[in-house]
């Protein structure tokens, strides 16, 4: 089960990393915050972590696209940034999902009413 936690704290450290290298301190703090509130088991952490993380594969498909246009402007090759920016987009928002598991949902208080199968 904790094990499934280290996924979107992957994720965050990312952003923050990302946000630290843009010099936006505010959001550098926000990623380190919502990575110390994993440990406190509540439904509305799980939530607003997964928001975050959300917003975080915006933040990265944005950032991919701008990239893309300075190389293209530049004549420069574009496709293996486009590549790598598009996987850490879809980890990031992939690591939303992990909240969804049966025990991270008994972990944030919210069991599953009807388990599958």
């Amino acid at each position: 089960m904790t094990s499934l936690l280290l996924l979107p704290a992957l994720a965050l450290g990312l952003l923050g990393a990302h946000f630290y290298r843009a010099a936006a301190w505010p959001l550098v703090a926000l990623c380190v915050l919502l990575v110390v509130l994993l440990a406190w088991p509540r439904a509305w952490v799980a939530r607003l972590v997964q928001l975050a993380l959300l917003l975080g594969a915006l933040e990265w498909l944005w950032t991919a696209g701008w990239l893309v246009q300075q190389r293209l402007a530049l004549g420069q090759p574009w496709l293996r940034l486009a590549c790598i920016l598009g996987a850490v987009a879809v980890f990031t928002g992939a690591s939303a999902l992990v909240f969804r598991s049966a025990a991270l949902r008994a972990r944030y208080g919210r069991a599953a009413t009807n388990p599958p199968g």
